[in-house]
């Protein structure tokens, strides 16, 4: 469907039935042991591959997400640039070889209390992984995003469960994918595409599936938690799900670049028409902070682009409204039009309410609102704001504006409270736009994700689908090759404690 419009366009795509499920899993049961053997070389190839299709697809995709999704050339070119450089990115690291966390640690028969044997450990693949693309990011959270760039970089076989937002761009881009692959000389099963609701849920009970990784809404995202965990050989489900990211203001900011933070504010809270996983939908203000007009003036600038389909505008338009009517909400906007135009569209919506309302009705109000909504928090003094800080659920981000030189207690104070509910602390920035590197955490308790311990961007998300195996005392002929004496693969590895870097 077309949200500009509301329109169909494109063919149909069939949803994927039972048979058709059971035996694609089962094709990628029988690739895993081939690639978990293959060397490192072969895997960043294969990625490399698949980079290399889709930039010589370039127009054809990003034509068919557009039609899709209504985001937009601009946006879209941007977004498969960025989706191309994570799989180099993979790819640079799985040649590397420190994702492989090789330790050997010789025997020691003089060791004490007891002598000790050869010991030599690694990660590997945990083996076939189920994917759930989301609707927000069709290129860098889909078909060829990070959880599938990740899994392929771990030597695990994919199978994605494409999002009915956008399925004849996950079409083409899974046949292509395939194809990729298959000329790079990845074995057949290595990747696969199924579509529709019934498959989705299907493949996260299916027996060959090892791990799951999602993005989306905390209900979707909790009905396969429960099906992942029910399962007789549970598996590990990583899902990223729902994120209020909070950004606290303080008065010393305000008095130094309150034009900054409210141009800030409401550039990232309606970037993209507010469907970003990260973007600030809590705001903590200093109370009397004297702003409404200039949020108002600022809103009234941007002009916001359709919702992705009629699920999200919905929601959106259900979401903002429950919060709108608990005592104590007031708007600050002008009441929306009731009709806002041709295809999936809403309007920007800015809340607001004190502190101590806030903490007592935080299951009210303590809910994502995925679109281009706000609320603020206006707080008293320090004690309003540590208590509104204190009922915060998990968050993928936490930001926070302030004068570290003139504030330091608060400040201190501030952050070492949200460190706890967050993944990831911004300084004077806001928190729409992840970098894909080394040190990237995207991920935080819940219901940012359903393990903390993990990030679904960045080189680490490949430790999601590894798991770690000893082997003692085995004769070298029988070790994996990157454990062996000679380390043919020339990969950084610790040996009797001392990091060796290949």
């Amino acid at each position: 469907m077309d949200p500009r419009t509301g329109a169909p366009v494109g063919a149909p795509v069939p949803h994927t039935g039972p048979a058709a499920l059971d035996a694609t899993c089962r094709a990628a049961a029988g690739a895993a042991p081939v690639l978990a053997a293959r060397p490192p070389h072969d895997r960043a190839a294969w990625l490399r591959a698949i980079a290399t299709t889709l930039g010589d697809h370039a127009d054809e995709l990003i034509a068919l997400a557009d039609a899709e999704t209504g985001l937009g050339p601009t946006r879209l070119t941007g977004e498969l640039a960025r989706t191309r450089g994570q799989l180099e990115l993979f790819a640079d690291a799985v040649t590397e070889g420190a994702i492989l966390e090789v330790v050997i640690d010789p025997a020691d028969p003089d060791a004490k209390p007891v002598p000790r044997p050869d010991l030599r450990r690694m990660l590997l693949p945990i083996g076939p992984v189920a994917v759930y693309a989301a609707s927000n990011f069709p290129f860098a959270f889909s078909i060829a995003g990070g959880d599938t760039a990740s899994a392929l970089a771990a030597g695990a076989p994919v199978v994605v469960k494409a999002h009915p937002g956008h399925p004849g761009l996950a079409a083409r881009c899974g046949q292509l994918i395939v194809d990729a692959l298959a000329a790079a000389g990845a074995p057949a099963g290595t990747f696969a595409v199924v579509h529709g609701f019934a498959a989705g849920e299907a493949l996260v009970q299916h027996p060959a599936i090892a791990a799951a990784g999602f993005t989306g809404s905390v209900a979707g995202g909790r009905a396969l938690f429960d099906l992942a965990a029910a399962r007789p050989d549970p598996i590990p489900f990583y899902g990223e799900l729902g994120s209020l990211n909070p950004v606290v203001v303080t008065a010393g900011a305000l008095a130094t670049r309150a034009n900054e933070i409210v141009s800030g504010l409401v550039g990232s809270f309606t970037l993209g028409t507010g469907q970003f996983c990260t973007k600030p939908g809590l705001v903590f203000l200093p109370a009397g902070h004297g702003l409404a007009d200039q949020l108002r003036a600022a809103v009234a600038e941007v002009e916001l682009g359709p919702v992705l389909n009629a699920k999200i505008e919905q929601g959106f338009e259900q979401a903002v409204g429950e919060v709108a009517a608990v005592p104590g909400v007031r708007s600050l906007l002008p009441e929306p039009p009731g009709e806002t135009g041709p295809g999936h569209r809403v309007a920007a919506r800015l809340l607001a309410v004190d502190a101590p309302t806030l903490v007592e009705r935080s299951e009210q109000l303590l809910s994502e609102c995925f679109g281009p909504a706000a609320l603020l928090v206006e707080y008293a003094n320090e004690e309003q704001l540590l208590a509104g800080l204190a009922v915060l659920p998990g968050s993928l981000t936490a930001a926070v504006h302030a004068d570290a030189d003139a504030e330091p207690e608060l400040v201190h104070t501030v952050v070492d409270r949200l460190n706890w509910v967050a993944g990831r602390i911004i300084f004077d920035g806001w928190p729409t736009g992840v970098a894909v590197s080394w040190a990237m955490q995207h991920g935080g308790p819940w219901p940012a994700t359903t393990h903390s311990g993990h990030t679904s961007v960045g080189v680490t998300a490949v430790r999601r689908f590894q798991r770690p195996v000893v082997y003692q005392n085995t004769p070298a002929q029988l070790l994996p090759l990157a454990l062996r004496d000679e380390n043919p693969f020339g990969l950084p590895r610790r040996v009797a404690g001392v990091l060796t870097l290949g």
